[in-house]
């Protein structure tokens, strides 16, 4: 077969997945397309929090020991409520579980700013843990509920593609941001003011975000799938399952929360870059991220949901590595879009995985479960890194990290591909 016959099969198949991905997208429901509209707005405001969070607690004179302490807090808070979290979101239904969560977030920001005091951080990062906890455990549940078997895969990560790519803008805009509004008031960039003002404006975008929201189309579910007993039976009747679900992620969770809150503190101690560059590498990176997310549906339709998981996350392991260890920050910095893009394709592809493997009535337990296990190393860990890095810098976080995402990966591969299961229900795998 010639080089030019070749390439025309292979320009023919990329314009058929091209087609066949576009078929998929049209396919989104109303409800999931109001849904995607507060993703955008949702994560342009977030993007822009992220990375100025963390300095404007040190601008108002804490150090990384309080912001450890942060965001464990509201780690912590979103592990403790997520299954009262969870049957509330069964009671409310998920239109009006979604704006709640919303709101307290959009509070929690506003919060920050207007009680600039150790005690109030710690208290509106309790409300952050509780909204951010409420619309995480309703998303998924939401999104099953309102898709089809064909494009669901497609619906999950485009929801978490179209995400990243809003929060793409948003760092690309928040390391800007402060000097911006700096220049307004005749003040540093690098002062609490300007910080301050920024996070103002995050909260009022977050809050347009939320209207699309009100134009959902309601769904409850019957009360007999509500039960605030449903956690426990579930958990009784089947715990190897959960288990097997679980503990992939409770592991990866740990070893995420002692690196990734930190990264612009290690951009800028480590490699010692300023704001805007740092803006604009976290917004390449939320870009990545984004493509990645959208290309893994096809990827999962071709090769199998476990595969695209496991062999994602185990490539993007050695650009970790790279990424805490390389002296040079280009080299980082190129390892960290990498890593970006690799490990987080596949968690929207595990998220359906997940959801297609329960009965419609435990949905809702089983994303509160997933929610407290990834929470519980986002609670547990930013507290011991903050002392790692106050003590003994960033080194140990990363190779304590490496560690953990490789024993997660093998566990993927051990409970879920090594036998090649067509489907787990019901407990039995």
């Amino acid at each position: 077969m010639s080089e030019t016959t070749l390439l025309k099969n292979w320009l023919q198949s990329f314009v058929q997945m091209l087609r066949d991905y576009w078929d998929k997208v049209r396919a989104f429901r109303p409800n999931a397309r109001l849904f995607l509209l507060n993703v955008i707005l949702t994560g342009i405001s977030m993007g822009v929090f992220r990375l100025l969070f963390n300095f404007y607690v040190l601008s108002l004179g804490f150090d990384e020991a309080l912001v450890g302490r942060l965001i464990s807090v509201s780690s912590t808070t979103a592990l403790i409520s997520a299954l009262p979290m969870g049957y509330l979101a069964d009671i409310l239904g998920r239109k009006y579980s979604l704006v709640l969560g919303g709101l307290l977030t959009a509070f929690s920001v506003v919060g920050v700013v207007i009680w600039p005091t150790e005690p109030s951080l710690y208290g509106m990062n309790v409300f952050s843990g509780l909204g951010q906890g409420l619309w995480g455990i309703t998303m998924s549940p939401f999104l099953m509920e309102n898709s089809g078997e064909k494009e669901r895969t497609y619906l999950f990560s485009f929801s978490q593609g179209l995400q990243m790519l809003s929060a793409f803008f948003g760092n690309a805009i928040g390391g800007y941001l402060p000097g911006m509004i700096g220049r307004q008031m005749d003040a540093d960039a690098t002062s609490s003011s300007a910080y301050g003002w920024s996070l103002v404006v995050v909260a009022a975008t977050f809050a347009l975000g939320i209207a699309p929201l009100f134009r959902l189309r309601r769904q409850r579910l019957e009360s007999d799938q509500r039960s605030v007993f449903a956690p426990i039976k579930y958990a009784v009747e089947n715990p190897a399952l959960l288990g097997k679900l679980i503990m992939p992620l409770l592991i990866t969770s740990i070893g995420a929360g002692l690196v990734m809150p930190f990264m612009n503190v290690f951009y800028r101690v480590v490699h010692h870059q300023s704001d805007p560059v740092i803006g604009n590498l976290f917004a390449w990176g939320s870009l990545a991220m984004g493509v990645g997310l959208l290309i893994a549906p096809p990827l999962a339709d071709r090769f199998g949901k476990i595969p695209i998981v496991v062999v994602t996350q185990a490539l993007s392991v050695p650009f970790l590595a790279l990424l805490g260890f390389s002296p040079l920050f280009w080299i980082s910095a190129g390892a960290y879009y990498v890593r970006l893009a690799l490990m987080n394709m596949s968690t929207p592809v595990y998220q359906t995985f997940v959801m297609e493997r329960v009965d419609a009535s435990a949905r809702g337990t089983v994303a509160s479960l997933s929610s407290m296990a990834w929470n519980f190393g986002w609670a547990l860990s930013p507290a011991l890194s903050g002392y790692l890095q106050v003590n003994y810098g960033f080194g140990p976080a990363f190779v304590i990290t490496i560690t953990l995402y490789t024993v997660a990966i093998s566990m993927y591969w051990a409970f879920f591909w090594r036998k090649q299961p067509e489907r787990i229900t019901n407990g039995i795998s």
